[in-house]
């Protein structure tokens, strides 16, 4: 994956309802510990870093690069929504696209958070790149996340196994006003 090298960099942040989606900062450091070491949030996801390994790695400003967004709400980091460019995927339909990601913590879970953050930065790069096609890949078992893909406006293109489990590929059509389905 390459991040989105093309767009202005850093953007202002993205105001929501409830959240403000920026670029990452040195009091984000030990949200983005908490996030990469964390069991839950990482189920499907191959599972948590140890999280001496990710103190001792992760930089004192972490993931400040085009296409990563610190997801806040109240003042506190409670996620992270990547988009970049998926270069390298393994799936022949997802080469090139913009792939979409996000990491929350779970006390915030449950809230809609993920797709308000993640609405917002579909929204920001609709903007940024026009008529740019989206791929989103998941876990086919995780059952929230596959809501969020298809509450996002992502239809399955593919299935196929990897990591040891069944995974989905959706894609979100450009021609969808603002990529979001009616809620």
């Amino acid at each position: 994956m390459e991040n989105l090298s093309s767009v202005e960099w850093p953007p202002e942040p993205i105001v929501t309802e409830r959240l403000v989606l920026r670029v990452s900062e040195t009091r984000d450091r030990a949200a983005f510990v908490e996030l990469l070491a964390s069991p839950e949030v990482h189920t499907y996801l191959g599972g948590p870093r140890p999280r001496d390994e990710v103190e001792r790695e992760l930089p004192g400003v972490p993931e400040r690069w085009p296409g990563s967004f610190v997801v806040e709400l109240d003042g506190a980091m409670i996620g992270q929504v990547l988009l970049r460019r998926a270069t390298g995927h393994r799936r022949p339909a997802a080469a090139g696209k913009a792939d979409l990601g996000y990491l929350f913590l779970p006390r915030a879970w449950g809230f809609g958070y993920a797709f308000e953050a993640c609405s917002a930065a579909l929204g920001w790069l609709d903007g940024e790149l026009p008529g740019e096609p989206v791929v989103l890949a998941t876990q086919s078992a995780n059952v929230a996340s596959m809501r969020l893909a298809a509450k996002l406006g992502f239809t399955e293109v593919e299935r196929f196994e990897a990591w040891g489990a069944e995974q989905w590929l959706g894609m979100r059509s450009p021609a969808t006003p603002g990529g979001v389905l009616p809620q």
